[in-house]
């Protein structure tokens, strides 16, 4: 932890060179790959733990409303992206987590709402949570496209999703803030090219 060693100008000088570090090249991808799961109709399911689970629940919103347009919000003729947060299924987590364990509560909802052609947003800072891994398993091997959002060394999930966005740095805050500033961007990107 950064902010251990470090004051308050030294922090945030850091965390804007660790910004400057990742490959821009990994985000445009995903949001081309949204892009695309938007484009055919197809869903985007994103999953966490932690303050990686709390990154995906606000992706999720930002991608389901901030696409739009206030002045589309009530037609519902305007096109939609299909996104869901699989962290935020309380009640389905825990009934798996208690009776069968934690290692199967986003890969069970795939089971039941996944498609061949959607895609799976995968973030884990250490890349190596087993629910996480168990889902993108399950998902490359039922058709779905798969990307890992990773820190570290990027875990098993680097090497196992299809492809990522890697931020080379351990430190798991710093690493959790940089994937959402490129998610804001995305969600901005996504907006541009749906709705303006």
């Amino acid at each position: 932890m950064l902010g251990i060693k470090l004051d308050v100008r030294p922090f945030l000088e850091r965390v804007g060179q660790e910004l400057l570090r990742v490959e821009p090249a990994e985000i445009k991808r995903l949001a081309d790959l949204m892009y695309d799961c938007y484009e055919r109709g197809r869903f985007i399911f994103v999953c966490g733990n932690g303050g990686s689970g709390s990154n995906a629940s606000h992706f999720c919103e930002d991608i389901g409303k901030g696409t739009l347009r206030r002045e589309d919000f009530d037609n519902d003729k305007k096109k939609r992206v299909r996104i869901l947060s699989l962290t935020d299924n309380t009640p389905y987590i825990l009934a798996w987590g208690n009776d069968e364990g934690f290692e199967r509560v986003f890969v069970e909802q795939l089971k039941n709402l996944a498609s061949p052609g959607d895609l799976l947003i995968a973030i884990s800072g250490s890349g190596n949570s087993p629910n996480i891994l168990r889902a993108v398993e399950w998902a490359n091997q039922h058709g779905l496209t798969t990307f890992g959002c990773t820190g570290f060394s990027g875990g098993k999930l680097r090497t196992l999703a299809h492809y990522n966005f890697h931020v080379p740095l351990d430190d798991m805050g710093i690493v959790e803030s940089i994937h959402l500033t490129a998610f804001h961007w995305i969600v901005d990107n996504l907006h541009k090219r749906i709705s303006l």
